[in-house]
């Protein structure tokens, strides 16, 4: 369990340690030193004094918050809560533990519901911290700081006082010493209302989990490194649905919303009703992009393919830097053609050939039309996403006589049965 040293965690700590002899407890303390104060030294010892009397065992360990802060881009508070999650994951795996017990109280969930509804969450997020939520349990969460510090003096327990906690400069605590009293002179039981609505939320938030998952199912298919969604199908949704399953959609994909804010699913509604078919944004952890219509879900955007280029002197078999081979034969006769086979006459094609990736510009010169089209406007005409462009496979004589998989150019086709022929074939292990 959790122990700073302070009161919630302290009676928290007593609590379980006086169960532990009528339970089968086993009960592991660990402690965090976030380096954020001179006296948090005095507070690493006060615990493991307290660990000492108790006869249990302490694991604990300093961070420089403020360092991480500054490495991570994060905020002091964000930084401090993602180090601490991080620790007790980590002790609680190595001794082996079932559940982290933490000490937030009832004035901690109203402070929390506060502070998300400042920071613009969505409705889930009024839900806030829950009861048991995987690994982590909070059994004070329907018990206020009076309650908790009453308890302490009934015992004759002490703790330590966090300076930090009076601390202006920090949100949370603006929120409990500033916010929260000035709320009281309209409702005395604001911070039990609060609290109460987050409970409801979350029954709520229960619910919605069982539509989710059932709609899910409906819009998605798992892609080869993500999640993809059928945009038609999600935009069939109720909006307020839609909202939820692109929500879990990031939890999928990232492993936890921490950093998620209610404008960045609002990024991914705009990609989802934007007019232009291709766009992607980057948000914490995780790449989104529209492709027609598709979202594709990735924890990072795929890798630019380098653009390459391969000179052919004669028949043969040349390996491709994305995967396949393109091999080049000449033959008696035609054999026919398909999407991934060509033919020309051999009398019209001359070597060298050179195999290629797309480069602005390109054209090439389709029958039933004066001149050349550029590859860009066959490719918008044929769908083709952003990655699939990139990794379009070009083959050019004296210009592009075929664009592989897609389209060859119009001429230089074999003249008869008995014409000699130059016969190109793309073998792809992915396709």
């Amino acid at each position: 369990m959790a122990v700073s040293g302070g009161a919630d965690s302290v009676a928290l700590l007593h609590l379980f340690h006086r169960l532990a002899g009528d339970f089968p407890l086993f009960l592991t303390v660990a402690h965090l030193d976030h380096g954020m104060r001179e006296e948090s030294l005095h507070d690493a010892d006060f615990v493991r004094a307290l660990c000492g009397d108790l006869q249990l065992p302490l694991v604990s360990s300093r961070i420089d918050v403020p360092a991480l802060a500054r490495l991570r881009s994060r905020g002091a508070e964000e930084a401090a809560r993602e180090a601490r999650r991080e620790f007790l994951l980590r002790i609680a795996a190595d001794q082996d533990c079932q559940v982290i017990a933490l000490g937030h109280h009832r004035n901690d969930q109203a402070e929390t519901v506060l502070h998300r509804l400042l920071r613009g969450t969505g409705l889930s997020g009024l839900a806030a911290m829950q009861w048991c939520n995987g690994p982590f349990i909070r059994p004070f969460l329907d018990f206020s700081r009076d309650q908790i510090q009453h308890y302490l003096a009934a015992e004759g327990l002490s703790w330590v006082e966090d300076a930090s906690n009076r601390d202006p400069a920090y949100t949370r605590n603006r929120i409990r010493h500033e916010v929260l009293p000035l709320l009281c002179q309209f409702n005395p039981r604001v911070e039990e209302h609060l609290a109460r609505l987050s409970r409801r939320v979350a029954e709520e938030e229960d619910f919605w989990r069982i539509e989710v998952e059932q709609a899910l199912e409906q819009v998605s298919r798992q892609g080869h490194a993500g999640p993809v969604l059928e945009r038609q199908a999600l935009l069939q949704l109720h909006p307020a649905l839609r909202a939820r399953v692109l929500r879990h959609v990031l939890l999928l994909v990232r492993g936890d919303l921490l950093g998620i804010a209610a404008s960045h699913l609002g990024a991914v509604e705009q990609l989802l009703q934007a007019e232009r078919p291709q766009a992607a944004r980057d948000l914490p952890g995780v790449w989104v992009a529209r492709r027609y219509d598709q979202l594709v879900f990735r924890t990072e955007p795929p890798a630019e393919p380098e653009p390459f280029e391969i000179v052919v002197h004669g028949p043969g078999r040349y390996r491709l830097p994305g995967g396949g081979c393109l091999e080049v034969g000449l033959c008696a006769a035609p054999s026919g053609e398909g999407a991934f086979a060509v033919e020309f006459d051999s009398g019209k094609v001359s070597f060298p050939l050179r195999i290629r990736s797309p480069q602005p510009g390109d054209r090439i010169r389709l029958g039933g039309m004066v001149g050349r089209k550029r590859l860009k406007k066959l490719f918008i005409e044929e769908r083709m996403d952003h990655e699939a462009r990139r990794r379009a496979v070009l083959v050019e004589a004296d210009e592009i006589i075929w664009a592989v998989g897609l389209r060859r150019c119009a001429e230089r086709r074999p003249a008869g049965p008995r014409c000699r022929v130059l016969r190109l074939v793309f073998n792809n292990p992915e396709s």
